[in-house]
């Protein structure tokens, strides 16, 4: 069936070409710059700590977290990552999940927190998160190669998008489900309304916002090797040498260590946040 041709794509090229482009293109600049600056900072900043430094300190975090048991598990996966020469990508991925994680709460929760108290904000917000959600993570690429250009930048922008929904979601989630009657208590007490966000929605909502910061941790480091094709380095980009060479080891290698990072964040996030 076709009836009429929607010029959608010559209207896109035409929009990002003429105008975009041209009159953005300084600005979209100096966030490349800034991002990229950040990005290597946290970069370098974990490479060059001694790894055994780093081994200790994630060891500690996960037996708090998650006891004796996980901490055991970490300790084998740090020596895994040692022994296979992909610490220093291991570094890399988790500076990019840093950097976009904290892009992704500190856009994701105050807009969580207007969602969950401004009805408008909500119905604006929500096909916005639905839309985010929904569209193919390869999709994200395109933009992102095209703003940014390639390396670490584009990885943390399309990162950034692809895990901050929840964070949002959650947000909301957790100080929509503040019991009605502790609300109104608060309310009878005089409490304003910034007081009973603050001292009252905010922090009973904490377990549910560390869930929601735990799933943006997740979905960043699930964007791994997918960034990868954009040139982010880490684990990635060994996956994806893997699969460009058919080295079933190369990949199966870098796999591997993409799981041990994503065990250990994900159990010591979880824990610290069911203990908060």
């Amino acid at each position: 069936m076709n009836y009429f041709h929607l010029p959608l794509e010559e209207w896109t090229n035409s929009f990002v070409n003429n105008w975009l482009i041209p009159v953005l293109g300084g600005f979209f600049n100096h966030i490349s710059h800034a991002l990229s600056t950040f990005i290597n900072a946290v970069t370098n900043a974990l490479v060059s700590i001694p790894p055994e430094i780093i081994a200790i300190v994630l060891i500690l975090l996960a037996w708090r977290a998650a006891g004796k048991g996980m901490a055991l598990f970490t300790l084998i996966g740090c020596l895994y990552l040692g022994s296979v020469n992909l610490w220093d990508g291991a570094m890399q991925t988790i500076a990019v999940v840093i950097v976009s994680t904290l892009l992704s709460i500190l856009i994701g929760v105050p807009v969580g927190i207007l969602s969950a108290t401004n009805r408008v904000i909500d119905k604006i917000v929500r096909p916005i998160l639905d839309f985010m959600q929904t569209l193919p993570s390869f999709v994200y690429l395109i933009p992102a190669i095209l703003l940014f250009g390639l390396g670490g930048v584009p990885a943390v922008i399309s990162t950034f998008v692809f895990a901050t929904p929840p964070a949002v979601r959650m947000t909301s989630l957790g100080i929509k489900q503040v019991p009605g009657d502790v609300v109104e208590a608060s309310r009878a007490f005089g409490s304003t309304k910034k007081q009973l966000l603050f001292k009252v929605q905010l922090p009973m909502a904490v377990p549910t916002i560390m869930a929601g910061i735990n799933q943006t941790i997740m979905l960043a480091l699930s964007m791994a090797v997918i960034a990868s094709m954009i040139g982010a380095p880490g684990l990635g980009s060994t996956v994806l040498s893997g699969i460009s060479t058919v080295n079933v080891g190369l990949g199966l290698t870098g796999g591997l260590g993409i799981v041990v990072l994503a065990i250990v964040l994900d159990r010591i996030t979880q824990g610290f946040g069911q203990k908060v």
